[in-house]
């Protein structure tokens, strides 16, 4: 059964750097369009980024253009977070939609604290 896998979350301090990442167990991202959404405690799901295999269509929430960047390579996608904000801290879902599958990653914590 395909999946895929989130890595790469933890605890940083405010202003930090923090990558997460989404591997696809080797099912090619080609034509498929990938989002990050995340959740903080008590809040709903929200979309953060998404973009279209080769970077085509890129969109950004307005609270963290400017700060983070999707990309994708091979069978891995990326988040890149910069200066995070406590605000930020939550836990974060990885989604890659092809025609006839929607896969979604088990959640991965990022908090942001001193």
């Amino acid at each position: 059964q395909a999946q895929i896998v989130e890595s790469g979350g933890g605890l940083v301090q405010p202003g930090e750097s923090l990558r997460i990442s989404c591997a696809t167990g080797g099912l090619p991202l080609t034509g498929s369009i990938m989002r990050w959404y995340r959740q903080a405690p008590g809040k709903g799901r929200d979309l953060v980024a998404m973009s279209t295999s080769g970077g085509g269509d890129t969109k950004y929430a307005e609270s963290v253009k400017g700060r983070f960047t999707i990309s994708s390579a091979k069978n891995t996608f990326y988040l890149q977070m910069n200066n995070l904000r406590p605000e930020d801290t939550a836990v974060y879902y990885c989604n890659a939609r092809w025609n006839v599958l929607d896969l979604w990653g088990q959640g991965i914590q990022v908090t942001v604290s001193s």
